[in-house]
């Protein structure tokens, strides 16, 4: 995870006990991490995948654009070799906030970490997890070089994290 610019940012994480401003600053550099991921995700639609040579396709699929927001579902995806039916893990449903710069889980599925859905009241800590669990997934993702890029939106700039030879 890359270092959070709040000083109070580790307290919070050793600590266990998030604050609303941690996890505020932890949905903004969730953004910033998802839009290196996706750089034209305000004009994206529909299904996009980024496929690393001896890697698993990233997907992400627009759900919904709307003039401040968008949501989508990012997974990765494995074909098991006992089944038939691909297997998404883990499987977020996310909400970006374009206009005030922040990403929210709205649902995490995933086989790893014991996280509770649904957010039931205090919700604080788990929403907590469930970004912490997503800041480390998209650093995981853009260390492999992952990248979707959408038609007419300029590629990132060479030496970025995100950038690529072969964005799809």
């Amino acid at each position: 995870m890359q270092p959070s610019s709040h000083p109070w940012f580790a307290a919070c994480l050793l600590s266990g006990r998030p604050t609303v401003g941690a996890l505020m600053s932890l949905c903004e550099e969730n953004h910033g991490r998802l839009l290196r991921l996706a750089p034209g995700l305000r004009q994206a639609t529909g299904r996009l995948t980024s496929r690393r040579s001896g890697g698993v396709d990233l997907h992400l699929e627009v759900e919904e654009q709307a003039r401040y927001t968008t949501q989508l579902r990012l997974t990765h995806v494995f074909h098991l070799p006992d089944s038939t039916d691909p297997r998404p893990e883990p499987n977020a449903c996310l909400r970006v906030y374009h206009d005030a710069r922040q990403v929210e889980v709205l649902d995490l599925r995933q086989s790893v970490l014991p996280l509770r859905g649904g957010y039931q009241p205090p919700a604080l800590v788990d929403k907590w997890q469930a970004n912490l669990f997503l800041a480390k997934w998209l650093t995981f993702c853009l260390r492999q070089g992952h990248c979707f890029q959408h038609p007419g939106v300029a590629t990132p700039p060479l030496g970025s994290v995100a950038s690529t030879p072969f964005c799809t």
